[in-house]
């Protein structure tokens, strides 16, 4: 069972190779929608309070990374290198991008800082799942297989 789970996505028939990426990108999605909350707007500790606080936790944003990262991994071993970009990290990005754009902020002189903030983690989460991927392909069997053929073709055993 784990075998066909771990087979390169490009072996398998169209209908699952489709499936297995459409269901990454929801989790993805949901991920996303579950550990972060939807307005990333800074709020009052209390009524009447002149302190702020965020919405984010460090606990929600290690679970989403986790999840990214886990997500990363998986397709890392099974698929190309440029389908980790557009089903685990594209997917945050655009919600992230949705939300902010959603839930101005105040007019402080700040609320126009948005496109920034989106930018530095949009980069920082897709290099992080980029790496991952990449490292997670060095493991790949069919790759060490091939690299073996190669080799012995060329007569360098």
């Amino acid at each position: 069972m784990t075998e066909k789970l771990l087979r390169p996505l490009r072996t398998r028939p169209w209908s699952e190779r489709w499936l297995t990426r459409v269901l990454g990108a929801a989790l993805s999605c949901a991920a996303y929608l579950v550990c972060l909350p939807w307005d990333l707007r800074n709020r009052p500790e209390s009524p009447g309070s002149v302190v702020e606080t965020t919405p984010l936790t460090g606990t929600g944003v290690l679970a989403l990374a986790a999840v990214l990262l886990l997500l990363a991994v998986h397709f890392g071993l099974r698929d190309a290198l440029a389908w980790p970009l557009l089903l685990v990290a594209a997917p945050p990005a655009v919600l992230l991008h949705v939300s902010l754009r959603t839930h101005p902020g105040p007019a402080d002189g700040l609320a126009g800082v948005w496109p920034l903030t989106w930018a530095a983690v949009t980069l920082l989460g897709a290099t992080a799942v980029l790496v991952v991927s990449a490292v997670a392909r060095q493991f790949r069997t069919d790759l060490v297989d091939a690299m073996e053929e190669e080799r012995a073709l060329a007569g360098l055993r």
